[in-house]
């Protein structure tokens, strides 16, 4: 599928530069007609991920250093409460958790997929906190935590498993019923999420960063 390549490319552009994309350089690389191509950048715009600009193409900007401030600063304070909120659940949430984390693992050499999964880890903390208000404004930060946390686990040696351990360390806090320590995992685990994210990006990783060679797309 178009999108789902295109946005796995873009997920693992350098998240400090601006890129440009064009319809014919996509449909070259997934030999695929401009029909499904146009499609799929227009979701992916719609998603948030880039900004069609006419008769130049497609342009994936750059994350700013002050975009991953703001971004971490929102995330530690609804997650933080929400984590407190959340542990009120004890071993029944944790239980699943457990089994988001098991997900995780099958998939820590995938970085879009590992990041994806990651999401979903936190998503299900947020909404277990049961304030629909946070959990949207939540959502609302989702596009630029991807390309951030794809960032983060590209080019920090080590990172995905410490993300798994940090995790683990969420999850007990859960576990146990105990509101400090979950926040406080969860208030460890983004202070070295963002350590992770000021590290200076590597030059040239792009889809090779998933390991493989970018596949062929079939309409």
């Amino acid at each position: 599928m178009v999108y789902r390549w295109l946005k796995q490319y873009v997920l693992t552009l350098p998240s400090r530069e601006g890129t440009f994309l064009t319809e014919a350089e996509v449909c070259r690389e997934t030999g695929t007609s401009r029909t499904p191509v146009r499609e799929a950048l227009l979701r992916l715009e719609a998603d948030g991920f880039l900004q069609i600009v006419p008769k130049k193409g497609a342009y994936v900007p750059p994350i700013t250093e002050a975009e991953i401030e703001a971004v971490m600063q929102a995330r530690s304070l609804v997650e933080e409460w929400c984590a407190r909120q959340a542990a009120g659940f004890g071993d029944m949430l944790a239980v699943e958790l457990d089994r988001l984390v098991a997900l995780q693992v099958e998939v820590q050499h995938d970085p879009v997929a590992f990041i994806e999964r990651d999401r979903e880890f936190h998503r299900t903390i947020v909404r277990a906190a049961g304030n629909p208000v946070l959990a949207d404004f939540y959502e609302g930060l989702r596009d630029r935590q991807l390309r951030m946390g794809v960032h983060a686990i590209t080019i920090s040696g080590g990172r995905g498993a410490s993300v798994l351990a940090e995790h683990a360390a969420i999850v007990e806090g859960i576990r146990r019923g105990q509101p400090e320590q979950a926040a406080a995992a969860v208030a460890q685990h983004l202070a070295r999420t963002l350590v992770a994210l000021r590290l200076p990006t590597a030059a040239g990783w792009g889809a090779v960063a998933t390991g493989r060679e970018p596949a062929k797309v079939r309409q």
